[in-house]
C-alpha cells in the first residue's frame, strides 16, 4: 500500500541529514549567569535529537577550586571506581572528591555513577613538559586501561555534564540550575553511525577543551591515527572525539592560532587555494602538507570552547547549519536562529557565517562583527 504524502518529507528521503542541535552562549566580559539561555535554546531544538545523547559544558563554575583539574568520571561498574581512585591517589594530590549531585529525572534510565575529583599533579612528572601534558596522559591512561571507567571532563574551573537522554533531561538530572558560568555550550544528539551511550554523548573534552558537533566525519580513521602519534587515544566510540584532541594538539601544543587551526580543519578547496595571492597560497599549501591528516572531511558544524574563548566553525561548504548573533557583550552560536531569538528577541545582529570561517568569542578581543558577505545577503 502506498504511504500517504508527508509534506515534511516530500521527496521520500528517510535519512536525517541535518540532525543534532548545538547551542553556545558566552559573556565576553566574564560575567557569570545561569544556564537558562542554553537549556531553553536546546529545548527549543528538541526535535533535532532523539533522546540518545545530551550534554553541556560550563566554564567558570568552580571558582573555589580554580587551581585544580576537575576530573569528571563515569563508572559503568562499581569495581572500576576503586581501581581508578587507587591510580588517582598515586598520580595526583586529591584536594576534594564527591559524587556529582543529581536529581531523579523521568527519562534518565540506568545511569552510571558519576563523580568529580579536584586534583593537582604530583611534583614528579618525568617525561612530561607541563602539568597539562601530565594530566592528559593520566586521562588517557584511565580511559585506555581501566575497564568501565571514563574521564569525560578534565579542565580547570570548567566541567562537562552529559548522558543518554534529551538535553533538557540531562540538565535537570545534573541540576545545572544550581551552576553559574560565563560560557555555556549544549548538545542534543541524533546518532546515525555510532552507538548512543553515556560516554558517547557530547561534549567531548580533553583538559579544558570541549567540542559539540553536528555532522559526521568520513576522515575519522586518518584523523585518529594521526592523533595517536601524539599520545591521544580514542575510546568513546564516536567520530567527534577526534575534534577535541585535534584542537588541543594544534592550539595548545603546537601553538597555532584559532584562525590558522580553522585553515587546517576546514581548508579551502584546492581550486580556491591555487587562485590565492602567493603568500596566502604558500601558507595553505604548507598547512595541507604538514597537517593533511587532520583535515575534517565530511559535513560538520562544531562549537569549540576552552577557558576564555568560544569558537564556531562549519565545514568549508557549510553542509551543516550555524547561526551567530550578538547582544551587548553576549555571543550566541546555534544550529537555529529561532533558538537564539527565543531567549534573546532583541538581538544587535544575527548572521550566517561563511563555510570555514571561525566565529570567535573571547575575553581578550572584541565581539565578532558580521562578515561583509552576510551583510550583503541582508541576514544581519
Amino acid at each position: 500500500m502506498k504511504e500517504p504524502f508527508n509534506p515534511d518529507n516530500r521527496y521520500g528521503d528517510d535519512k536525517v541529514t541535518e540532525a543534532c542541535g548545538l547551542f553556545g552562549v558566552m559573556d565576553t566580559t566574564g560575567g557569570v549567569f545561569s544556564g537558562d539561555y542554553v537549556i531553553k535554546g536546546m529545548t527549543n531544538m528538541h526535535v533535532r535529537s532523539n533522546g540518545l545523547g545530551g550534554g553541556f559544558a560550563v566554564y567558570g563554575l568552580y571558582p573555589q577550586h580554580q587551581d585544580c583539574y576537575a576530573l569528571h568520571i563515569m563508572y559503568m561498574e562499581h569495581a572500576a571506581q576503586h581501581e581508578t581512585e587507587e591510580l588517582l591517589k598515586l598520580a595526583f594530590r586529591i584536594v576534594h572528591s564527591e559524587a556529582i549531585p543529581i536529581r531523579e529525572t523521568r527519562g534518565i534510565v540506568n545511569p552510571p555513577a558519576v563523580w568529580r575529583y579536584f586534583v593537582q599533579p604530583v611534583p614528579a612528572k618525568e617525561g612530561h613538559h607541563s602539568d597539562d601534558d601530565y594530566t592528559m596522559a593520566q586521562v588517557m591512561r584511565i580511559n585506555l586501561t581501566i575497564k568501565d571507567a571514563f574521564v569525560f571532563s578534565s579542565g580547570k574551573n570548567m566541567g562537562a555534564f552529559k548522558g543518554v537522554g534529551y538535553p533538557e533531561d540531562i540538565a535537570n538530572y545534573f541540576r545545572l540550575d544550581d551552576y553559574r558560568g560565563y560560557l555555556w555550550t549544549g548538545h542534543g544528539r541524533f546518532p546515525t553511525n555510532t552507538p548512543g551511550w553515556w560516554g558517547g554523548a557530547h561534549p567531548f573534552s580533553i583538559l579544558d577543551w570541549t567540542v559539540v558537533h553536528n555532522g559526521e566525519l568520513s576522515s575519522y580513521g586518518i584523523n585518529r591515527r594521526h592523533l595517536e602519534m601524539y599520545g591521544y587515544h580514542c575510546t568513546m566510540q564516536t567520530d567527534t572525539e577526534v575534534d577535541a584532541y585535534a584542537v588541543d594538539l594544534l592550539i595548545r601544543r603546537h601553538g597555532l592560532s584559532v584562525e590558522t587551526t580553522a585553515k587546517v580543519l576546514a581548508p579551502p578547496l584546492w581550486e580556491h587555494i591555487d587562485r590565492m595571492p602567493e603568500a596566502e597560497r604558500d601558507l595553505h599549501r604548507t598547512l595541507r602538507q604538514v597537517y593533511g591528516s587532520l583535515l575534517l572531511n565530511g559535513p560538520f558544524t562544531i562549537i569549540i570552547a576552552h577557558n576564555g574563548e568560544m569558537i564556531g566553525l562549519t565545514d568549508r561548504i557549510r553542509l551543516r547549519p550555524l547561526t551567530a548573533a550578538t547582544k551587548g557583550t553576549l555571543l550566541f552560536l546555534s544550529s537555529e536562529e529561532s533558538a537564539i531569538r527565543l531567549v534573546c528577541p532583541d538581538l544587535d545582529a544575527a548572521w550566517i557565517p561563511m563555510g570555514g570561517e571561525p566565529i570567535i568569542g573571547s575575553l581578550h578581543r572584541p565581539l565578532p562583527a558580521p562578515a561583509r558577505e552576510a551583510q550583503k545577503l541582508g541576514v544581519v
